[in-house]
C-alpha cells in the first residue's frame, strides 16, 4: 500500500503487494459509492503481480483517505488527476466501476493523452438514481444498503473464487457498505455519492473528448445500470470514431465479485490490445 499526499490529504491506494515501480505501466481502480479500493482486490493483485504498477484508491473522505469526500463527478475527476500528478505518473488506465465509471470517464476527457485507456464497468449515463433511493440513502441508509445490494446482486451466492471458499458475497457487501458509510462521520457518503451520480450532466460530452481505446464491461441482468443504460455512450463513442470494445457478463452489477475471473480476463485484454 502508499499513502500519497493529495490535495493536502492523505491518500489511501492498495498497490497488490508490491512495491510502486514508475518504470511499470499503470492501472488506476476506482470504487463506486459506498465502496472502497477493497472491491478490486482479485484484479488488482493479479495485475499487480503481472507487469503493472497498481492504485486502487479509497476515493477522499472513504476509510483511509482523509480529504473532502466529492460532492461531484468533476470534483472526483479532478482529485484523479492531481492523484496522478502526486504519484508521479505520466500516463496511466483508469478503470472504474458505478460511479467510479463515470469518474474515470470525466478525468479521461480532462486529461487526455494522459489516459492510455478506459476501462467502464456496470456504467450507465444518465446514471438516474431513483428518488426513493437518494431519499432512503438520506434518512434511512441501512434500509438503502441493503435495498441496493439486493438489486445489484444475480445471485446471493457467488463463485469462492472471489474471496475465498465460503464467502457470502451479498453479506460481505452489506458490512462494507456499513463501513464505508461509518468511516466519515461528518458526511452521508451514501447520499453525496447518489446525488453526485444523479446529477452528472457531463457524459455524452466527455465521452467524445477521450483520446484513448475505451472498454465498456457491463452485467447482463444489472438492475442498477441496465445494459441499455449504456447504449447512449457507447453510441457517441462508435460515432465520435473512438475505438470501442463491449463485453457483457451474465452477471448483475458487481461484476468485480461475481465474476471475479471473467472480470480479469476481459481487463487483461483490452490492456494487451
Amino acid at each position: 500500500m502508499m499513502l500519497i499526499q493529495v490535495n493536502g490529504a492523505p491518500t489511501y491506494c492498495y498497490t497488490g503487494g508490491k512495491p510502486f515501480d514508475a518504470a511499470k505501466p499503470t492501472v488506476v481502480f476506482i470504487h463506486g459509492v459506498l465502496h472502497d479500493h477493497s472491491v478490486w482486490i482479485l484484479q488488482s493483485r493479479y495485475l499487480a503481480n503481472h507487469g503493472f504498477n497498481v492504485l486502487a484508491v479509497d476515493l477522499p473522505g472513504h476509510c483511509r483517505s482523509g480529504g473532502e469526500a466529492p460532492s461531484s463527478v468533476e470534483e472526483a475527476a479532478d482529485f484523479i488527476g492531481a492523484l496522478l500528478d502526486a504519484a508521479g505518473v505520466q500516463q496511466a488506465t483508469l478503470v472504474g466501476h458505478s460511479w467510479g465509471s463515470l469518474i474515470a470517464l470525466e478525468a479521461a476527457a480532462r486529461l487526455k493523452e494522459r489516459v492510455t485507456r478506459l476501462a467502464l464497468v456496470g456504467t450507465a449515463f444518465p446514471m438516474k438514481v431513483s428518488p426513493a433511493l437518494i431519499e432512503a440513502s438520506l434518512n434511512d441508509p441501512m434500509k438503502a444498503l441493503t435495498m441496493v445490494n439486493v438489486f445489484s446482486r444475480s445471485t446471493l451466492c457467488a463463485p469462492p473464487s472471489a474471496l475465498g471458499p465460503g464467502t457470502w458475497v451479498f453479506g460481505a457487501s452489506l458490512a462494507l457498505g456499513r463501513r464505508v458509510l461509518a468511516s466519515n462521520p461528518a458526511v452521508n457518503l451514501f447520499h453525496r455519492g447518489f446525488v453526485a451520480c444523479d446529477r452528472y450532466a457531463n457524459g455524452e460530452v466527455a465521452i467524445t473528448q477521450i483520446t484513448c481505446p475505451v472498454l465498456f464491461l457491463l452485467g447482463g441482468v444489472d438492475q442498477m445500470t441496465p445494459p441499455k443504460a449504456a447504449q447512449g455512450l457507447i453510441s457517441k463513442a462508435t460515432e465520435a470514431g473512438k475505438a470501442v470494445k463491449v463485453e457483457t457478463l451474465p452477471v448483475g452489477h458487481h461484476q468485480m465479485t461475481e465474476t471475479p475471473d471473467e472480470t480479469l480476463a476481459a481487463l487483461q485484454g483490452f490492456l494487451k490490445g
